[in-house]
């Protein structure tokens, strides 16, 4: 699964380059170093179930849930314009990764077998 590539990679990331990602985290969050470890083993955890039937559902729920909670990082690094590894990367890189925020969300919940729309509908029997 893409996803599951996507969030092994993104976790990989979080624990080689834990600094460049503990700028962005909001001021307001408490041990960022300890928080960035946190969600770069979530991140692993979370592509490793995705892709096991017994987890899969758990992981979908998490991952997406995991979205949410990371979102006011990325606000942060569009607004404050944070390099990361020494590169700037601008509103060309920020707009479509905040729009791009929601589909990811529903991403996990797809990916999870928790939501089928917009490819299945479910449609009521009336009796």
């Amino acid at each position: 699964m893409i996803l599951a590539l996507f969030y092994f990679t993104a976790g990989c990331f979080h624990l080689y380059a834990t600094a460049g990602f503990v700028s962005i985290v909001p001021d307001w969050v408490p041990y960022p170093v300890v928080v960035v470890i946190l969600t770069g083993c979530c991140e692993l955890l979370g592509a490793i179930a995705l892709l096991t039937p017994r987890f899969r559902r758990l992981a979908g729920i998490m991952l997406a849930v995991y979205a949410v909670c990371v979102f006011p990082a990325n606000i942060k690094h569009a607004l404050e314009n944070i390099p990361v590894g020494g590169f700037l990367l601008g509103w060309g890189y920020h707009a479509p990764r905040l729009i791009f925020q929601p589909f990811l969300i529903w991403l996990a919940l797809f990916c999870g077998d928790l939501v089928t729309w917009p490819f299945h509908s479910h449609r009521r029997v009336s009796a």
